[in-house]
C-alpha cells in the first residue's frame, strides 16, 4: 500500500483507527501543528489523538484532494490535502463540519511536518451559545 492509501484507510474513519497504526504514516520525529497545538514526536501525537478521541463519538474525514507537491524538488511541502471533517462529541448530539486544508512534509514515505488550516471558531467558539451569537453579530456586521 503506498503513502496515500494508507493515509486515506487511517483518516477515512479516524474514531475506529488503532492509534499504533498512525505510525504507519507518521515518522517518529513528526511535528504536528493545528490551530489548537503543537506536537513534537510520534509518541506526543498518538497521546493527542488518543485524548481526541475518547471524547469523540465520530469522526470522519472526507479527502477531495490530495495534490502532490513534489515537483518542483524544492517545493516547500510534499502534499496538499483538501478535506472536511465530520465529528460528533460524545457529550453533543451536534454534527460538527469543517473544511480544512493540511499541508504535509515526507521523509522516509512518512510525514515528518503536518501542519492544519482550519476555521476553529467553526469547530469550537460557534458551538458555545453566547460567543456563537458574537461571532454572528460580528460576521454579519462585517458582511454589510
Amino acid at each position: 500500500m503506498n503513502f496515500e492509501q494508507r493515509f486515506n484507510l487511517i483518516y477515512k474513519d479516524l474514531l475506529n483507527t488503532d492509534t499504533e497504526e498512525l505510525a504507519s504514516i507518521y515518522h517518529d520525529d513528526i511535528i504536528f501543528v493545528d490551530p489548537i497545538t503543537t506536537h513534537q514526536g510520534l509518541a506526543a501525537v498518538k497521546a493527542y489523538f488518543a485524548r481526541l478521541l475518547t471524547s469523540t463519538e465520530a469522526c470522519e474525514f472526507d479527502i477531495h484532494l490530495m495534490q502532490d507537491c513534489r515537483t518542483p524538488a524544492d517545493a516547500n511541502y510534499d502534499y496538499l490535502v483538501e478535506w472536511t471533517m465530520r465529528l460528533t462529541l460524545k457529550n453533543q448530539s451536534r454534527l460538527i463540519t469543517v473544511d480544512g486544508v493540511s499541508v504535509l512534509k515526507l521523509t522516509d514515505d512518512k510525514i515528518i511536518y503536518h501542519r492544519d488550516y482550519y476555521d476553529l471558531g467553526e469547530m469550537v467558539y460557534e458551538h458555545i451559545p453566547l460567543l456563537k451569537q458574537v461571532i454572528h453579530f460580528v460576521k454579519k456586521k462585517l458582511n454589510s
